[in-house]
């Protein structure tokens, strides 16, 4: 390949595939400060955030593994959200913190704590990979001792143990690169530079979860990709759409021969809006709101040929699951929260303000960047997904 260009060798040696070759190699050389993953043996990756975060921290673990297939790889996480990362085949342990600890009292609490820092302890990590600004990540890299730690720049609002992170990567200002991004930034400062095709999010269903889904495939007369999942609720009140809206898109897409299935959490406001729906809507869509575990969830996602939704978790999950997404963004951004490498239509309004970010319209909860989309417009862009 003599007289090619510099970057044209480099490019070439990326995208190589050779048997064994470690096609990421060249890209540890251009940090000065790059991490011999040679040398280490065990990495704690913590996200202590939402369901979606979490699941968006996903391709972080495989590509770890891709460059490392020697590496043990945990997770630290909230218990609620660890369903979003268990069965990931590159994940080791998954630790977590439950929420509700601080309810049993003090005691109780630091008895919770003193368990889970000897268990961390005990697994000797070499590399801590910290994924959000929680302090806990600074106590855990020097409390733990452990060698190499890599965090978010936090500038003058550093915390306690910050310091002693051995790497720094720039904080993203601003509605301009997707979260998937932002997080491998991590990687990418330590020397890792994933390729594009080891980016995708990760999320296995348990072999439970989709029995239980073929099931109510089977009492529902429901065919595999023969029906749209439609869940219209979030937790957040100012992601939502209004009921008689979600209402008059079920009973279109009925008149217009799709088979509709109804999800939401348990929660009982969830549950209520879509008794709301329901009641507006008749008898147009199966309703399984309520009844199914997030794992379960992604495996009748799975199952779908189309998914409908907000800027929220279950999206995500469809996105892991590869069925292509129709979504309703309003006051959060779609540019850094959109679905992630899976065909898909994004809903906006022309509001010059969003996204800004709000809890609804002068914070209550309302947003007008989401209640005057027409179903007009939904109805189009899954007309147009389902015939691409």
């Amino acid at each position: 390949m003599a007289g090619e260009p510099l970057w044209w060798l480099i490019y070439s040696l990326l995208r190589c595939d050779y048997a064994g070759a470690p096609k990421f190699a060249i890209v540890a050389t251009m940090v000065n400060d790059a991490i011999d993953l040679n040398g280490i043996r065990r990495v704690l990756v913590t996200k202590l955030r939402h369901h979606g975060d979490v699941l968006l921290t996903s391709p972080v673990f495989q590509v770890l593994k891709n460059h490392a297939p020697h590496l043990e790889i945990d997770a630290l996480v909230y218990a609620d959200t660890a369903p979003m990362l268990t069965l990931h085949p590159a994940i080791s342990e998954i630790f977590t913190i439950d929420r509700n600890w601080k309810k049993l009292g003090g005691i109780a609490q630091i008895q919770h704590e003193w368990q889970l820092f000897n268990a961390l302890k005990a697994r000797r990590y070499d590399l801590i990979v910290h994924l959000t600004e929680h302090p806990r990540g600074g106590w855990l890299k020097k409390l733990l001792d452990i060698r190499y730690g890599v965090a978010a720049d936090l500038g003058s609002r550093q915390r306690w143990g910050w310091n002693s992170f051995t790497h720094q990567y720039p904080r993203v200002i601003g509605n301009k690169r997707h979260t998937v991004e932002i997080h491998l930034d991590a990687l990418r400062r330590i020397g890792v530079q994933p390729l594009p095709e080891e980016r995708r999010l990760v999320l296995e269903p348990s072999d439970a979860a989709r029995e239980k889904i073929r099931a109510l495939m089977i009492t529902h007369r429901l065919t595999t990709k023969g029906f749209i999942h439609l869940h219209p609720t979030s937790r957040w009140l100012f992601k939502t759409w209004p009921e008689e809206k979600v209402a008059e898109l079920i009973r279109q897409l009925a008149q217009a021969g799709h088979r509709v299935v109804v999800t939401s959490a348990p929660e009982e406001r969830e549950l209520d809006m879509v008794r709301q729906i329901r009641a507006a809507a008749g008898d147009a869509a199966i309703d399984l709101s309520g009844q199914l575990s997030l794992k379960e969830l992604a495996a009748l996602t799975a199952q779908s040929k189309l998914f409908v939704g907000l800027d929220s978790a279950p999206m995500h999950i469809a996105a892991a699951v590869q069925t292509p997404v129709v979504v309703l963004f309003g006051p959060s951004g779609e540019i850094d929260w959109g679905p992630w490498m899976v065909p898909h239509r994004i809903v906006t309004s022309s509001h010059p303000c969003r996204p800004c970010g709000q809890d609804g319209c002068g914070g209550s909860k309302i947003s007008e960047c989401l209640t005057t989309l027409p179903v007009s417009q939904v109805l189009a862009a899954i007309e147009t997904l389902l015939t691409q």
